[in-house]
């Protein structure tokens, strides 16, 4: 097991813990804790000096006119029960109800819960060596992600029959679409548009927070023209510019599960859900016994 892959299972515990005497997982060569802390900073990035060079190549401008993320306040409206035994890895509303990817290897489900009761109603087991990830409904086919396999499952929505298999070269955290594409993130700071007929990469965006590359990308939600991503190992939910991949805000949902609901299984902050009719807005965790509804204080 990999030091990355030992960490993603036992969550932010297990980081603390080991955090003196085992090597961070490490993305360009930059610790987690401090690449995140740096992206997330209202502080602009260094403009890098222009590079002197020779005829005809032009020196690369500094960044400038960086925008800082601004937080966005926010409230629980309710919440609603939830299996603590689910690892929750992708969660999507649809006809009232929720589509849940549930994570672990012996343990990855595909689910349909019943709202608001909580109650499975419908469960696929996946193989016992595979680890469930993200999810994403398209038309009447339901498209989920594992981990560390590089195969992806196309599901009837209805009966849970599987349609087919397909396979990417990364590793599989989060999916969602902006009703054109799919779009899948590997953990790292860029989100990958891909077709969802053929999954053929369409384009890549890298995310960016405050000028600085924003890795750990993990569960992703699109929402009135902007993607929503949980950031692994922190309460934060950012706002992307699909465009731009430019962060505009962010919620720290720090504190959203009391302490009076803690029993210290709990594992990170992870699922976001939209019903698009009644513009109501979920988020959930690994083995959290709730799912809440929040609402943001203020306009987007």
């Amino acid at each position: 097991m990999t030091t990355s892959r030992f960490f993603k299972i036992l969550g932010p515990a297990a980081v603390l813990l080991f955090a003196g005497w085992i090597a961070r997982p490490m993305l360009q060569g930059v610790p987690i804790q401090r690449d995140i802390a740096q992206a997330q900073s209202n502080a602009p990035v260094e403009a890098t000096a222009p590079v002197e060079a020779t005829a005809p190549v032009e020196a690369t401008a500094p960044t400038r006119n960086v925008v800082a993320a601004r937080e966005v306040a926010w409230q629980v409206v309710k919440s609603f029960p939830h299996d603590p035994n689910a690892f929750l890895q992708g969660l999507v509303w649809h006809d009232g109800g929720f589509y849940e990817s549930t994570g672990l290897e012996g343990r990855s489900t595909l689910r349909r819960v019943e709202f608001p009761s909580g109650k499975v109603l419908r469960k696929r087991d996946l193989p016992p060596d595979v680890f469930g990830e993200g999810l994403a409904l398209w038309g009447d086919k339901l498209i989920q992600l594992t981990w560390q396999s590089h195969v992806g499952y196309v599901w009837n929505r209805r009966n849970f029959q599987l349609l087919r298999r397909w396979n990417y070269p990364t590793e599989g955290w989060g999916l969602t679409n902006d009703d054109k594409n799919l779009i899948l993130s590997d953990g790292s700071d860029t989100l990958f548009f891909l077709d969802p007929q053929t999954f053929a990469r369409v384009r890549e965006l890298k995310v960016t927070m405050n000028g600085r590359a924003l890795p750990y990308l993990n569960e992703l939600e699109w929402i009135d023209g902007e993607i929503w991503a949980n950031v692994w190992q922190t309460d934060r939910i950012v706002r992307i510019d699909p465009r731009s991949g430019a962060v505009r805000s962010f919620l720290n949902l720090s504190g959203v599960l009391p302490t009076s609901l803690r029993n210290g299984q709990e594992d990170v902050l992870n699922g976001i859900a939209y019903d698009e009719k009644t513009r109501r807005i979920f988020v959930g965790g690994k083995l959290w016994p709730r799912i809440f509804q929040i609402e943001l204080k203020e306009a987007a």
